[in-house]
């Protein structure tokens, strides 16, 4: 190891672009499974010039934690409640948003627009080999940015991330919204049931499915919340919380709650709580 008290010899000229950063790349890991994330925070510890900084179980967690720790990458799984991956991208902004590399269970099919787009990716269950490649990948990408030799590869790998977000939010996004029939299709147990829109009372979130409330019965569909939300007609169903879209047509009444929130109470009696940051939307509602 080289003292302390002797200077570094001068790197040679172009060596900015392949040399490590001068602190550690600062990692934020973002996985709605608390398994996942001590996996990934485990494999991690294992690379040199690597500090995790933060871990987040949610996109709306992570979304603040970049805005306001602004880490150098952030690991990030693709299929989470409420606020997915690409959501993530979408709200911090490409141009914003740090080095990724996508941590994905989807199929052969999605992985190939990862490919063609030349943006990191790693499949669960997540290989050690692979996961050591894509982070000194970002590592060599971050550091030649920061070198000042990689602005233009860096613009060309933003481009890349807002291509592949619009590509595979819409093929990873499954065919269960029949819009121009108004029907909802459902897969499970080696069947696909059909439901129309306009009987569904109300959903709710439950980590990467939905239980979609249809009088007495429920059905079970994996799809996040809010990609779901984007599928349902505006004009008729509402969200009033992070974990909960109603059918307008099956609110009963609105009562006042705590702190500004709001009850909302179904024809069948169900009860569900408003949420602060759907407040506006409820009370857009209640106005005559």
């Amino acid at each position: 190891m080289t003292p302390r008290s002797t200077p570094p010899a001068a790197p040679p000229a172009g060596a900015a672009a392949s040399a490590r950063p001068l602190r550690p790349l600062r990692a934020l890991i973002v996985d709605d499974e608390p398994l996942a994330r001590a996996r990934l925070c485990e494999l991690l510890g294992v690379e040199a010039d690597v500090e995790v900084i933060g871990e987040c179980g949610n996109g709306d967690d992570a979304v603040i934690a970049i805005a306001r720790d602004r880490p150098d990458l952030v690991l990030l799984d693709i299929q989470m409640p409420e606020l997915d991956g690409f959501g993530v991208v979408r709200a911090v902004g490409v141009e914003r948003m740090p080095a990724v590399v996508f941590v994905t269970a989807h199929d052969e099919h999605a992985v190939a627009a990862f490919e063609i787009h030349a943006v990191d990716y790693v499949l669960k269950p997540v290989d050690p080999d692979r996961f050591a490649e894509a982070v000194r990948r970002a590592q060599r990408r971050i550091a030649a940015s920061a070198g000042g030799a990689g602005h233009g590869d860096d613009r060309d790998l933003r481009e890349r991330l807002a291509a592949l977000v619009a590509e595979v939010s819409a093929a990873v996004a499954p065919p269960s919204l029949t819009a121009s029939s108004g029907r909802l299709a459902i897969k499970g147990e080696g069947r696909v049931v059909f439901v129309r829109i306009a009987d569904v009372d109300w959903v709710e979130a439950m980590d990467n499915y939905v239980r979609l409330h249809i009088g007495r019965d429920v059905h079970m569909m994996r799809e996040t919340l809010s990609n779901l939300e984007t599928r349902l007609p505006g004009t008729t169903f509402l969200r009033i919380h992070r974990s909960a879209i109603v059918n307008i047509e099956r609110i009963r009444e609105v009562q006042p709650w705590f702190a500004g929130d709001y009850v909302v109470i179904l024809t069948d009696g169900t009860k569900l709580t408003t949420g602060r940051r759907y407040r506006t939307a409820v009370q857009a509602l209640l106005e005559p």
